[in-house]
């Protein structure tokens, strides 16, 4: 499940319009210092400007300078979704689930309509092992005709519905899911963890292996392969898939280690 989505992707050109977006505004706010106002105009630029470079720090990996920009943006203009759900991006990225959540309810508050806040929501909910509550909130996005991605949400709930053991409603979400994008990789691995649940490993199989063929940099889906190859009694597959897994990922994450735990098994 890939929780944090790229809402953009910022280069490097952008980052330094930002930048300098950053420098403009701060030469007006000292510029305007005589006087006995700063424009609302001139305050939303540097909101939006400190937004931006919230931004580019996001994307690049730098959270807490993003964190520390998209505050002082909240300050400016308190009252502005995006900044809000901006926040609760970065708060997701820093393992603060329940500081997301704040965020996202203030944008929602100030934007009811804003779905991609809303899924946001129920992606920190799912982080939270709260399964009810994100069931609830990605079956609300699914009533938005205008949403862009509803495959996205659909998977969703096949992956709480997976967590909660309910394997038969995890199926048909996920399957519902790849109607609208067969080849939306979570939701193929979702479906394939799925079959394994169920016993039905050659479909687990035949569904991870498209996965794979996709994501070829995506270890988790080696992970599950290498199980469906494991449960089949394929020793030689399920070896190759863990060594992938391994090979991949940073050797001090869960899913390497549970890689290089089952490679010693099988050896």
């Amino acid at each position: 499940m890939n929780i944090i989505k790229k809402r953009k992707r910022i280069n490097n050109r952008r980052f330094l319009v930002c930048i300098f977006a950053i420098v403009s505004m701060t030469m007006i706010f000292s510029c305007t210092a005589s006087r006995s106002y700063v424009s609302e105009e001139e305050r939303i630029k540097k909101a939006e400007a400190l937004r931006n470079l919230g931004e580019a720090h996001l994307v690049s990996g730098n959270y807490t300078a993003a964190l520390s920009n998209l505050l002082e943006a909240e300050k400016i203009t308190p009252q502005n979704p995006y900044i809000h759900d901006d926040l609760g991006l970065v708060y997701i990225a820093k393992a603060r689930p329940d500081l997301a959540i704040v965020h996202f309810k203030k944008a929602l508050a100030i934007k009811p309509d804003f779905t991609p806040a809303m899924n946001n929501l129920g992606t920190a909910y799912l982080i939270r092992k709260d399964w009810d509550t994100a069931i609830l909130i990605f079956k609300k996005i699914n009533k938005d005709l205008l949403y862009a991605t509803p495959y996205m949400p659909l998977s969703n709930i096949g992956w709480a519905y997976y967590n909660k053991k309910q394997y038969g409603l995890a199926k048909k979400y996920y399957m519902n899911s790849l109607k609208m994008e067969p080849k939306y990789v979570t939701a193929l691995h979702g479906l394939g963890l799925t079959y394994t649940a169920l016993g039905e490993y050659d479909r687990s199989i035949k569904t991870l292996e498209k996965g794979v063929k996709l994501a070829p940099g995506y270890a988790d889906i080696y992970l599950a392969l290498g199980d469906a190859y494991r449960w089949s009694r394929y020793y030689k597959k399920a070896l190759q898939n863990y060594e992938k897994v391994i090979e991949l990922a940073d050797e001090n994450s869960l899913v390497a280690i549970e890689a290089t735990k089952k490679v010693n098994e099988l050896k």
